[in-house]
């Protein structure tokens, strides 16, 4: 059976062909962090199995952990080779996987735009060469300055990126929580909402320059999980960001962005999806999965880790099948993909590739 978009990395204009297919009929792509290959090699088994299309993003932690932390990361250049090679690596196995995959990266402050500048740079090489970018997308989250500030920056690098038929990803409003060096506990919860007039404003800056952007506005957004009651998430505001801009061609023109959706309920995803949200991020529920599988089998089998040699079967009896790393990282694989796969559901995104 042919698949509705090409199995390997989504660039140009098919990126933007799968965000309208996403709001068209009503689901959203799960956007994962990933740290390394095992990581990445679960997101890709779990969107071969759905057969549907994912979201691979690498943080700027994420990247220079890829790349290795011992690195010297002066000018952010382990966390540009970094998220090179983790490129690669996705565009090679994700054709083999036979799945559609978009490429991006995630939250970039002010003060790491120089990671950004260099993948920038990349980008242009690679699509002089092979008529496509290494990356599907960026993120630029200027949420922290100004809103005049985050615009005008932001339309600096999307004139940038529109040469090279890059999307962009922008940010409204705080992601509350903790998630690499980007630490926003102690905001003020107020600044987790964002108004309609802002979007629209934003959005009227953008739309001169070219389609292929999303918006994560924020809504109540927190990185993390968190007991219930403490943090309030308003969908709604999407709602009416939409209706504030809509026309009669395009009921819902925005593609929104749901930043920290781990811990998230059904209901709620599906309320953001119905307000045009087509991009679900996930760290903490996919971190706790991973860990959790291996935590499972150590607890199970931690007599047979204790030594190389004797265990409750006998004292002379080898461990090494018990111990050796390809074991316990498959449990870890194996409980990503389950969570993986459950969230896949939850976001009405199966079998959409035939």
């Amino acid at each position: 059976m042919k698949k509705k978009f090409p199995p390997g990395v989504a660039t140009g204009n098919i990126v933007e062909e799968i965000f309208q297919y996403a709001k068209e009929e009503n689901f959203a792509l799960p956007a994962v962090n990933v740290i390394g290959s095992n990581s990445i090699k679960a997101v890709l088994e779990t969107a071969k199995k759905v057969n549907s299309p994912v979201i691979i993003q690498f943080s700027h932690g994420g990247s220079l952990f890829f790349a290795g932390k011992s690195l010297n990361n002066l000018n952010e250049k382990a966390s540009i080779i970094g998220s090179i090679c983790g490129a690669k690596y996705v565009h090679e196995l994700s054709e083999y996987y036979n799945t559609t995959v978009i490429l991006h990266t995630d939250h970039c402050n002010k003060k790491l735009l120089p990671w950004i500048d260099g993948l920038l740079t990349i980008n242009e090489n690679y699509y002089k060469v092979f008529g496509k970018t290494l990356f599907s997308s960026h993120m630029i989250d200027l949420s922290e300055e100004s809103l005049i500030e985050n615009i005008k920056i932001s339309k600096i690098y999307f004139k940038r990126m529109k040469k090279i038929n890059l999307t962009l990803e922008v940010e409204l409003g705080i992601t509350g929580g903790k998630e690499d060096e980007i630490d926003n506990t102690k905001i003020n919860f107020d600044k987790l909402y964002t108004s309609p007039k802002e979007v629209f404003k934003f959005y009227n800056e953008l739309i001169k320059i070219n389609s292929k952007f999303i918006i994560a506005a924020s809504f109540g957004n927190v990185h993390g999980v968190y007991n219930k009651g403490i943090i309030s998430l308003k969908p709604e505001i999407l709602k009416n960001c939409q209706n504030y801009i809509k026309n009669k061609n395009k009921p819902k023109p925005i593609n929104f962005v749901f930043h920290g959706g781990s811990g998230s309920s059904l209901n709620e995803f599906k309320n953001s999806i119905n307000y045009g949200v087509i991009k679900i991020n996930l760290d903490t529920d996919i971190q706790y999965s991973f860990t959790g599988g291996v935590r499972d089998y150590i607890n199970k089998n931690t007599e047979y880790l204790q030594n190389q040699i004797g265990n409750p079967q006998g004292k002379l009896l080898p461990n090494k099948k018990y111990y050796d790393p390809r074991v316990w990282l498959r449990k870890g694989e194996n409980n990503l993909k389950k969570k993986l796969k459950n969230t896949f559901e939850n976001l009405n995104n199966i079998n959409r590739l035939s």
